[in-house]
């Protein structure tokens, strides 16, 4: 594939002073047609799908493979992913791992998580009020509600929290170092390795020692805890922060919601929707696939733009309006297909819970700084979202 004036090429960037759009190299793509040339940064031809009907469809299409090994972006081998993280394999590898945990993530057996997400959210505003009257809401709010319920659900000691969180803070933040990535990395497979041991030695009530009882090994389950780690800890808690961000920034909508607490359903699926902070993800074609009229050769990795498709102006009216009364429309922020984001019921309730009990308990909370000056996260960072939201109330 040669290169041409509409070849898309990464890293994108957002736009000064639109922090929730999409890069604007992307929605140019999308207003040119669903399917575009694309370089990946390794400098390895591939194809950019924008378009809402069409990134659904390569999510479900078998003939399109996640695996880590295939993926064809650099010029060196890029090794299989390790054992138990899944989101990288395909079926059979794909379903041995996933289908131990679907009865563990159910949305009645996270429904019942709702009273202890209800403590941990009030214990962290708790905390925020008697030290304020300001904050950074992402450290005093966002992060901390995510990992302790994750935490909680694998069994991690509560003292060893502040660290995990600080490790896989230092891999998904997308601004680290090689050597520093690495030793985060390793630091936190060494106590996986450690936790999934004490487990099966000593099981406890949650989902790893529940684990241990099945034909996994432990090399297995150090690879499930990280992915459930990382995608539960790292995905709620820049929703969180950029969503209150969002807010803020929409007071007209903010109002709705204050006016009407029955909005917050509606609220949290348009915040998924309009902020899509898992903005990309990548599959490779197994055969020549044909898709938006565009010949795709097998081998050939391609992007798929969440946050593109997510505003797709063909199948959301004024799709870059944060509108909290939109009716829900089958966003693919969780994803589609066999790869479907396994915790969303989960991520769905804390944000429900989170968003409406800060807006009660803060009903003048505001940015403390002009909302140019909010630091976001790098679009390098797999997740996207605010490294820092300092914000202010009266007392």
């Amino acid at each position: 594939m040669s290169e041409s004036p509409h070849t898309v090429t990464t890293p994108t960037t957002r736009q000064p002073g639109c922090p929730f759009d999409p890069p604007a190299e992307l929605i140019e793509a999308r207003r040119r047609g669903p399917v575009s040339p694309f370089t990946h940064v390794g400098g390895k031809p591939g194809w950019l799908v924008t378009g809402y009907d069409l990134v659904r469809s390569v999510l479900a299409d078998p003939r399109f493979s996640s695996r880590k090994d295939l993926l064809n972006v650099v010029d060196f081998e890029v090794p299989p992913a390790p054992p138990g993280e899944f989101l990288l394999m395909d079926d059979p590898q794909h379903s041995r791992y996933r289908k131990p945990l679907v009865g563990r993530f159910t949305a009645r057996r996270m429904r019942l998580l709702t009273e202890r997400i209800e403590q941990i959210t009030t214990d962290c505003l708790d905390a925020m009020e008697a030290a304020g009257p300001s904050a950074d809401l992402v450290t005093a709010f966002a992060k901390p509600i995510p990992t302790i319920i994750i935490c909680e659900l694998l069994g991690v000691p509560y003292e060893d929290r502040a660290s995990f969180q600080e490790q896989i803070d230092t891999f998904m933040s997308g601004e680290t170092g090689d050597e520093e990535l690495i030793a985060a990395y390793t630091a936190t497979q060494e106590y996986l390795a450690e936790l999934v041991a004490a487990k099966r030695a000593n099981p406890t009530d949650d989902v790893l020692s529940e684990l241990t009882d099945t034909d996994l090994s432990d090399e297995e389950l150090k690879g499930i805890s990280l992915i459930l780690l990382a995608a539960g800890f790292d995905t709620t808690a820049n929703m969180l922060s950029l969503g209150t961000f969002a807010l803020l920034q929409n007071p007209d909508q903010l109002a709705a919601l204050r006016a009407d607490p029955t909005l917050i359903d509606q609220a949290v699926e348009e915040l998924l929707r309009y902020l899509s902070v898992a903005k990309t993800f990548m599959r490779t074609a197994l055969e020549d696939v044909e898709v938006g009229g565009q010949h795709i050769e097998a081998g050939t990795t391609v992007v798929l733009s969440y946050n593109t498709a997510n505003r797709d102006p063909e199948r959301f009216a004024d799709p870059h309006v944060l509108d909290l009364r939109r009716k829900p429309a089958g966003h693919l922020a969780f994803g589609h297909g066999v790869h479907l984001c396994l915790g969303q019921q989960l991520a769905r309730i804390e944000m429900r819970v989170a968003f409406a009990a800060l807006l009660d308990r803060f009903p003048n909370l505001r940015l403390a700084v002009p909302a140019e000056e909010v630091v976001l996260r790098p679009e390098t960072a797999d997740i996207y979202g605010v490294k820092s939201l300092p914000v202010t109330w009266d007392v």
